[in-house]
């Protein structure tokens, strides 16, 4: 079957057609950011925004264009959010020399304010995360609480690595609408 009816068929929210394009283009992609950011971790992140935001707007995709080219530009454009997010992150403006000082004598640990905004955005993000079925709670749970990476979660599930990428791809985007209709 040609790339044009799996993607056709994806449009129509075929769950097939999507592992199919993932598992047909995620090597591609991943090995692009992988050359660019040299960070496998970023690499892994960067491509499954791609694929999600890909999936989100597939019914934009022009057919005129190569599949693979269009999931390039998308992932140029994933990076450069990343980037201009690390560097906003990291940006810190000091106008005079008082500021430096203030500056170097800050203490950077958490208030008590701090620690229970933190608390209670953790309990609040908790909450919204079992609302999801439970299969999409314990692949939250292994990636962002017990940090492992796609192959250990791929293991300790006994499923194909592509089904957790997908599984976590699908978790990501249902947490996202859940805490967006909570808000």
């Amino acid at each position: 079957m040609e790339i044009i009816s799996y993607i056709e068929k994806a449009k129509n929210g075929d769950q097939v057609a999507f592992t199919y394009l993932l598992d047909h283009y995620w090597n591609e992609v991943y090995g692009f950011m992988l050359k660019r950011t040299e960070n496998e971790t970023d690499s892994e992140d960067i491509t499954i925004e791609t694929f999600s935001k890909a999936f989100d707007k597939l019914t934009t995709y022009n057919p005129e264009f190569q599949f693979n080219t269009w999931l390039i530009a998308i992932a140029k454009n994933v990076h450069i959010d990343l980037l201009r997010k690390k560097k906003s992150s990291l940006f810190v403006e000091i106008t005079d020399e008082e500021d430096q000082q203030a500056h170097n004598i800050a203490d950077s640990s958490p208030s008590a304010e701090d620690e229970l905004i933190t608390e209670q955005n953790l309990a609040q993000l908790l909450h919204f995360i079992k609302e999801l079925k439970p299969h999409y709670q314990e692949v939250i749970q292994l990636r962002y609480f017990q940090e492992m990476s796609y192959q250990e979660i791929a293991e300790q599930l006994q499923e194909p690595l592509s089904n957790v990428k997908i599984k976590l791809l699908r978790a990501k985007k249902l947490l996202a609408e859940i805490i967006q209709t909570k808000r």
